[in-house]
């Protein structure tokens, strides 16, 4: 004989398991609609002209989580003509972010090379007379390398600024039946002294939005802060 009480539980799994089906996401919507990253992003502005360096550490070998997570790295060196001051940048694009796949965050990435933290602090870049972009700022050093770090994460729309809004962002996204893509964006400068290098990747920021067509900043900070984004700051001196 069935209990009523058995019935209702029958129900209420059944209720379940059916919410869960129509809130698992089923809609790609990728900010990179057409083309390679690399191309939207320019490697000669200004004063700054770059090479391409390859894939530091070989992170998206065949085979590699990373190589699951990114279909397209973008890891070049900007030389500056005048100051000869160089900087590392690295665009890891992600067409596909999900529970099984997401961006990989360099406060978790630099320890897992050797490296320890000795600053690591959220910072808002001013892009723009009305936009500015949530990033965060790391100091990382290795028995023989010093790093200063300044980096982005995007997913979907969002930019989530540490771990935990990461994850609620996901959540946020997910909840609207939506995968997206994502795109973390680095940018280091080989220092002993933090404070001055911010300021210089700072200002190359600055400088690479300003250069970069309408399509690549869309990938680069979402639509919103593309919109927003306008006449671009004037460049400080670095």
């Amino acid at each position: 004989m069935i209990l009523r009480r058995d019935l209702l539980i029958g129900a209420a799994c059944a209720t379940g398991a059916a919410a869960g089906v129509a809130l698992k996401p089923r809609r790609e919507v990728p900010l990179l609609k057409h083309g390679k990253l690399a191309d939207l992003v320019p490697a000669t502005f200004g004063q700054w002209a770059s090479e391409d360096i390859g894939d530091p550490y070989a992170i998206n070998g065949k085979g590699t989580l990373s190589a699951k997570l990114y279909n397209e790295l973008v890891v070049r060196q900007y030389v500056n003509r005048t100051t000869q001051v160089a900087i590392m940048m690295l665009l890891a694009y992600g067409g596909r972010q999900t529970d099984e796949l997401q961006l990989h965050r360099p406060e978790v990435c630099y320890p897992a090379f050797g490296y320890s933290l000795t600053r690591n602090e959220p910072v808002s870049l001013a892009v723009g007379r009305s936009a500015s972009l949530p990033a965060r700022r790391l100091a990382a050093e290795s028995e023989d390398h010093r790093e200063s770090i300044i980096y982005w994460s995007r997913i979907g729309e969002l930019l989530p600024q540490d771990g935990g809004e990461q994850r609620m962002a996901r959540i946020k996204i997910a909840m609207q039946g939506i995968i997206p893509d994502g795109l973390l964006s680095r940018f280091s400068v080989a220092s002993d002294a933090p404070e001055p290098a911010w300021k210089i990747i700072e200002n190359f920021v600055v400088e690479l939005i300003a250069a970069t067509p309408a399509a690549g900043r869309l990938v680069l900070v979402g639509t919103e802060r593309a919109n927003r984004i306008g006449d671009v700051a004037p460049l400080r001196q670095t």
